[in-house]
């Protein structure tokens, strides 16, 4: 079986990946830790309780997911391994955790499900590691202690450093402690190189599909896996104000939403400004042309594309025509020209490469 470093060689010598000095030298980092935990090189696993795992953070598109699952791969069969979306594993902490109240199981529940987790893996490894919840916030100091004290080797992507998570969170001061135990037992490697290879390929792909047919649906679809990695999708929900905003297809900090469920719904500027801060890439599929009669929803639409243009978001669109003709009614013929003007700038490549 290859190392990550023998793997990441290969990929270059057939061409499949661009050489890259940042994505090196985290390969270098990912080496050492597959020689430490695999007792340098003999292929033989043991769990060893001060192994210090890695934190590999950067801006999208960088290739952070891409070298973890090439890592993920070159571990032996016999180390007990797991690859995770964070947030999906944070879901299966609180459900285990609403269960065991259920049962009646209080007190040391957390301490409960950490002793599974450690008896399940060895090596544990998290995807997009980021906390926006309170309620995961305080439940992640106890539980990641007791993983590693009972040497749990741990790996995690994130967009943020460890300083920067849970950022303007409530009662924030109680999580600087995890901080502070993640870079204690997480060496942090930082890759920002200077491609970003989502981009290109929003560049090269481009990012405004028209008409609306089979053609255009491929081609999002295409895009959508591209830029995620082919990753599984999951679902999330937004709370804005005590409302709940459902999102059905979530992956890599990506969003895809149909027309009608973001335009032809009752919702305003605080929900999409939400979805402009939350992802950094947002779908929007399936946009007809627009007729006096769909005043209301052309209306959405020129807050939601400005929403996203405010907030540097970028976004990919199926529509039945380009943005010039989308729009046929009197009510906000002028105003939709602001829309108009926004859309196509959105496509170009100055605006794809803000961040």
């Amino acid at each position: 079986m290859l190392t990550p470093l023998e793997v990441y060689r290969q990929k270059l010598a057939q061409k499949e990946w661009q050489p890259d000095q940042d994505q090196e030298a985290s390969v270098l980092a990912l080496q050492q830790l597959y020689e430490e935990i695999t007792g340098k090189k003999r292929g033989i696993f043991t769990r060893k309780k001060r192994t210090k795992g890695l934190y590999l953070w950067g801006g999208v598109g960088r290739g952070k997911s891409m070298l973890m699952d090439m890592f993920f791969e070159a571990l032996p069969p016999e180390t007990t391994k797991r690859r995770v979306h964070f947030h999906e594993f944070m879901i299966e902490t609180h459900n285990f955790l609403h269960k065991a109240r259920q049962d009646k199981e209080a007190g040391a529940i957390i301490l409960k499900y950490a002793r599974k987790v450690a008896a399940e893996t060895d090596i544990l490894c998290f995807d997009e590691f980021h906390v926006t919840d309170i309620a995961d916030a305080m439940i992640l100091g106890r539980l990641f202690a007791f993983l590693f004290r009972h040497g749990v080797v741990v790996v995690a992507t994130s967009n943020w450093p460890p300083d920067r998570l849970y950022e303007d969170g409530l009662q924030r001061a109680l999580f600087i402690p995890f901080i502070e135990l993640l870079k204690e037992r997480l060496t942090v490697v930082e890759l920002n190189g200077a491609v970003d290879y989502r981009l290109q390929c929003l560049r090269e792909d481009g990012v405004y599909f028209t008409p609306l047919g089979a053609m255009a649906t491929k081609k999002a679809d295409h895009l959508f896996s591209h830029l995620t990695d082919h990753a599984r999708s999951y679902h999330e929900i937004l709370t804005i104000k005590g409302r709940d905003l459902d999102v059905s297809c979530v992956a890599k900090g990506i969003a895809r939403f149909s027309f009608a469920q973001l335009c032809e719904r009752p919702l305003g500027a605080e929900d999409y400004l939400r979805i402009a801060r939350q992802y950094h890439t947002v779908f929007l599929e399936g946009v007809p042309r627009l007729k006096y009669d769909r005043r209301n929803e052309a209306k959405r639409l020129m807050t939601l594309i400005d929403a996203l243009y405010e907030q540097r978001t970028k976004l990919v669109m199926t529509a039945d025509a380009p943005p010039e003709a989308l729009y046929q009614g009197r009510d906000h013929g002028f105003e939709f020209q602001r829309t108009v003007s926004r859309l196509i700038e959105m496509q170009g490549a100055e605006y794809l490469g803000r961040s």
